[in-house]
């Protein structure tokens, strides 16, 4: 009852002072909300025995401990893909921070402004803002680092940053033709449809069923159309097949075909980032 209210513990605590005798139980339960973290540090007794600096001692290690592991975690996503996140973060935050109006008013993707007001953030805060937060966008979230981080191990920073750039170039042409003003998940769609692409045929487990990887962004994109209850939902999908395939088709097939592989990293950006590759 104790740790389940801490009101009632501080009336406790009064009774416990204005009777000597019962000083005994106090400490006592000193020790247990020190042990649960639940203890203010300003009503923490200054004179703790030394099983009680212990646990205490512990307590703060643990928190430590796991804020470190967290950065670590943090430090070793592969850097265009933590780059990325960070930026999705951010602009989530400052979205709430703004509102719906404003956040619509200075982070959507507006052509009149890009051009004439020279707004040029608006591309990338379109490709980095997945809404409010809510289950759907820490789904979206956890895609986009797992997809991201995939073609960043298989291709290297330096090429995964030209296929992003290629992305958000395409996407907001898309974008601006079908009034999207916003198209991270078009971003999502486009990287899992590369991916899918790389290797067709593989199975791969998806909700309860075994597909071919080619057809888990159509998966993708028919799961978002039943939440939504609306075919509109399906056309952030379609747009990034769309500039997916693009890529795909000139960085993978049009080579192969003859063809001059015009998508490659530049060397400037191969020398900085992938220098043993």
């Amino acid at each position: 009852a104790v740790l389940r209210h801490k009101d009632s513990y501080r009336l406790l605590c009064l009774n416990f002072e204005a009777v000597p005798l019962k000083r005994a139980v106090k400490e006592k339960v000193d020790v247990l909300l020190l042990s649960t973290a639940l203890l203010p540090k300003s009503q923490q007794p200054k004179n703790l025995p030394l099983e009680k600096k212990k646990v205490g001692a512990a307590l703060e290690k643990d928190k430590k401990s796991a804020l470190s592991d967290t950065m670590q975690k943090y430090k070793n996503i592969l850097p265009l893909t933590r780059v990325y996140i960070t930026l999705v973060g951010a602009v989530t935050l400052l979205g709430l921070l703004l509102g719906e109006e404003l956040t619509q008013g200075l982070l959507a993707l507006d052509p009149i402004r890009v051009t004439y007001g020279l707004e040029m953030w608006r591309p990338f805060t379109a490709a980095c803002f997945l809404g409010p937060p809510s289950i759907g966008w820490l789904m979206s979230a956890y895609y986009l680092f797992e997809y991201g981080s995939s073609l960043e191990r298989a291709y290297g920073t330096a090429q995964h940053a030209v296929f992003l750039l290629g992305q958000v170039f395409l996407l907001s042409v898309f974008s601006v033709l079908f009034g999207q003003p916003f198209f991270a998940n078009s971003v999502i769609t486009a990287m899992l449809h590369v991916l899918s692409r790389s290797m067709p045929n593989q199975k791969v487990k998806w909700l309860i069923f075994t597909v071919p990887y080619w057809s888990l962004p159509y998966g993708l994109m028919a799961s978002d159309v039943l939440q939504a209850g609306s075919a509109a939902a399906a056309l952030p999908h379609v747009l990034g097949i769309l500039s997916g395939h693009f890529y795909f088709f000139h960085k993978f097939v049009w080579p192969k075909l003859g063809g001059e592989d015009w998508l490659a990293a530049p060397d400037f950006l191969v020398q900085r980032f992938d220098p043993s590759a």
